[in-house]
């Protein structure tokens, strides 16, 4: 049975000047999760927030926080973040911080045993094969479209053929970033990925729920 179609809007397109109505607006237009997008500078040319901020969100929303870090040492912050409301807590196959196997399997199990559920990324430039030892060990593979930073990128037609490989290796919810819309949303829908990380496209649009609609049409 295929994996149920989930939309992720992401709050790092959102207005954060009103962040709590955001929140409600998209979880009433129809969001099954919320995508948090946690970067610290180094890992990407970005800054964004911390486990407050996270804490701040849960409060307000009532589906799941996917909360995506972006970080040199993920490994440092797991249980802050979870602590703060992460259902499903995303790290890097590429953080310098868990370059060995060992070390990245720690990380995934640490993950799991405080009570959320355990994600791998890995950037555009980074083969599938980076995370096929790992599959075991995730309950998702989130797959950037773009080169993670900054929303309002274009979409990476390259990265289809790597969720197709990894949709064999991989049962559970794959899930795309990156320049997602309703054209490119229904391209990786058939290439295999359930799980839709919108931020501008449902940000920008006009209506939420026509934007979150769409994705999944």
């Amino acid at each position: 049975m295929a994996p149920k179609i989930l939309v992720a809007p992401s709050l790092l397109a959102c207005d954060f000047g009103r962040l709590a109505e955001e929140v409600q607006k998209v979880q009433d237009a129809g969001a099954d999760w919320l995508h948090v997008d946690v970067m610290d500078g180094h890992f990407v040319p970005n800054l964004t927030i911390g486990p407050a901020v996270v804490e701040a969100i849960r409060k307000v929303s009532r589906v799941p926080l996917d909360v995506h870090l972006m970080l040199n040492h993920p490994e440092q912050y797991l249980r802050p973040f979870i602590d703060a409301g992460a259902a499903y807590l995303t790290v890097h196959v590429e953080a310098p911080g868990l370059r060995n196997e060992s070390g990245l399997l720690k990380a995934l199990a640490d993950i799991r045993a405080a009570g959320a559920r355990a994600g791998l990324s890995l950037r555009p430039r980074t083969s599938a094969q980076a995370l096929k030892p790992f599959v075991q060990a995730v309950d998702l593979l989130l797959v950037m479209s773009v080169e993670p930073g900054f929303g309002g990128q274009a979409f990476m037609p390259e990265v289809v053929p790597k969720v197709q490989q990894l949709r064999q290796w991989f049962p559970g919810d794959i899930a795309v970033d990156g320049g997602i819309n309703r054209d490119t949303g229904r391209e990786m829908r058939e290439a295999g990925a359930n799980v839709l990380v919108a931020g501008t496209y449902v940000f920008k649009a006009r209506s939420y729920q026509d934007a979150i609609q769409s994705l999944r049409a």
